[in-house]
């Protein structure tokens, strides 16, 4: 569990979250009480309360059901005192311990696509509290905090927030609101899925070439058709993260204009978090499609290969026939039980008929070479 108190430029990091609950706990600025999933289910109560004082309200049943879910498909929920945001994560699974499904599954595939993990990170966002639910590692927890942490340090002289000389330097740095934070957060998880691209680019074309190559005989079809299935249910996790990401959007859309300057800045400031992050889902989806297209488009390239590869052999033994066909005839006339049979009874008769075969298989091995008959296609 990691809670912080975010007011202006100062980040402040506590350790209990009882005290949170006491009046004037958090008179300025806002929480973020980030949980793991057995965290939040033991501490349930303690974090109604602090919800229950600072935003005078508390979390509906179904949603605590809908953040302890650990298979939970991204999703957008709303009620009148916050809003609910639910994120399959894109990152690297490399730093958890595999659960016991998946100590037991054949270990087939490219190795990133068997690192990516797609546990869902629950939001709860309210006025003055956003409250966070991540997978036991919390992976993306200690990774935004440490950046938040770090941002903050600079403008602290002595435990005192230093005022920047730029508002504008202070919002680009520390997040102004719940809202902005849970889009950083969102933002990074989507960038973490960037981070691997190049890594499982490199190992499907690697496949490509080899179900491109004529030479090579490829075989590990069980792992090619487990990649083309993970990069499809990536695609569906990735159409989810957008739909949730557009519901968010239309529904900042639908609320009424602020009317103070700093208001309409902070929602300006969040619909233009909302876009960017939409726009780098839109670059995974567009990326795993691509992705997957190519394994689609190598495997028909695959077998379109195969296939002129065994229309060539087929052509040189169909032409082998066609050379041989003439002197199988020539040896079954010869080879009749008749008496009387030109040339039986020549001395040098072997050697015409032989002479003969050898200049018809010759003829029509020119005839053929200069059809392009026996070309090998490359």
């Amino acid at each position: 569990m990691r809670i912080f108190k975010i007011n202006g430029a100062q980040v402040t990091e506590h350790e209990a979250l009882a005290p949170m609950a006491a009046p004037g706990a958090c008179e300025q600025g806002y929480l973020w009480l980030s949980l793991t999933r057995d965290e939040f289910r033991t501490s349930l109560a303690q974090v109604q309360d602090v919800l229950q004082s600072l935003c005078s309200t508390h979390l509906v049943d179904l949603h605590v059901s809908d953040l302890l879910n650990d298979q939970l498909p991204s999703r957008y929920d709303y009620t009148s005192q916050y809003d609910l945001l639910v994120f399959r994560r894109l990152g690297s699974a490399s730093g958890h311990p595999p659960d016991q499904n998946e100590a037991v599954a054949p270990k087939t595939g490219p190795t990133v696509l068997r690192r990516v993990d797609t546990r869902p990170v629950g939001f709860a966002l309210f006025d003055r509290v956003l409250l966070s639910v991540h997978p036991e590692d919390g992976a993306v927890r200690d990774a935004f905090a440490s950046k938040l942490l770090a941002a903050a340090a600079p403008g602290e002289r002595g435990g005192v927030a230093a005022p920047a000389l730029d508002a504008r330097a202070v919002s680009a740095r520390i997040p102004a609101s719940p809202a902005d934070l849970m889009l950083r957060v969102v933002n990074h998880i989507v960038d973490a899925y960037l981070d691997l691209r190049r890594e499982l680019t490199r190992q499907l074309d690697h496949w490509q070439s080899e179900l491109i190559d004529p030479k090579s005989r490829f075989t590990n079809w069980g792992a090619l058709m487990d990649a083309r299935q993970s990069l499809h249910h990536l695609d569906e996790i990735c159409e989810d993260q957008r739909a949730c990401v557009q519901d968010w959007i239309d529904a900042l859309e639908t609320l009424p204009a602020p009317t103070s300057g700093t208001a309409q800045r902070e929602h300006e400031l969040v619909m233009i978090r909302s876009r960017d992050v939409l726009e780098h889902i839109e670059r995974v989806v567009h990326h795993v499609r691509r992705l997957e297209q190519n394994a689609e488009t190598a495997v028909q390239m695959h077998f379109s290969v195969q296939s002129h590869r065994a229309n060539d052999i087929m052509r040189v033994l169909t032409v082998l026939t066609a050379v041989f066909l003439p002197l199988n005839l020539i040896a079954g006339i010869f080879g009749m039980n008749f008496e009387f049979i030109p040339l039986i009874h020549k001395a040098d008769g072997f050697w015409i008929a032989m002479g003969s075969m050898g200049a018809i298989a010759v003829a029509l091995v020119v005839i053929f070479w200069r059809k392009r008959y026996l070309a090998r296609t490359r």
